[in-house]
């Protein structure tokens, strides 16, 4: 459903995301409201690669995982670049395209308001889970329900 770069897609499911407007950058978008006490501080590294520590699986991105899940997200990460999310957003997809969005009301990346305010900003049929920021891992059935939602509402 995601339409990604290419504009091709009907439309935009958004799970525990990030979705800036036009102009803003992630880093903004991420840094809206007041951060969990537990949320990570986003440094790059001496190389310039920001990743997360250890610590931060277990106690910000994915609590309710269990440790096995929280290792594996940790030893398969990808490092961000400051570069990708100091950039302003040009006009996104989401301004010409149906979206839905699952809030994860027990996240400690991106506060539950804050994911809110994107939603609704975006106009995205919104439903919501008690679940960490990764309910990917954690609640892949409410991710897979809302995916067929989409799927369905775009098919009618």
């Amino acid at each position: 459903m995601h339409g990604g770069c290419d504009g091709e897609g009907k439309g935009l499911v958004y799970v525990a995301a990030l979705a800036p407007d036009e102009g803003e950058t992630v880093v903004s978008n991420y840094g809206r409201g007041e951060p969990h006490p537990l949320a990570p501080q986003l440094a790059p590294d001496a190389h310039g690669w920001i990743w997360l520590p250890r610590a931060a699986f277990a106690n910000a991105l994915s609590p309710d995982a269990d440790p096995q899940e929280q290792r594996v997200l940790h030893a398969s990460q990808r490092p961000i670049s400051p570069a990708c999310i100091t950039v302003p957003v040009r006009r996104p997809l989401w301004r010409d395209r149906p979206s839905w969005y699952l809030v994860a009301e027990d996240d400690r990346m991106i506060a539950r308001d804050n994911q809110r305010f994107m939603a609704q900003r975006m106009k995205a049929t919104i439903r919501s889970i008690a679940a960490g920021h990764t309910p990917g891992v954690t609640a892949a059935a409410a991710v897979v329900s809302l995916i067929l939602e989409a799927v369905e509402h775009r098919a009618a």
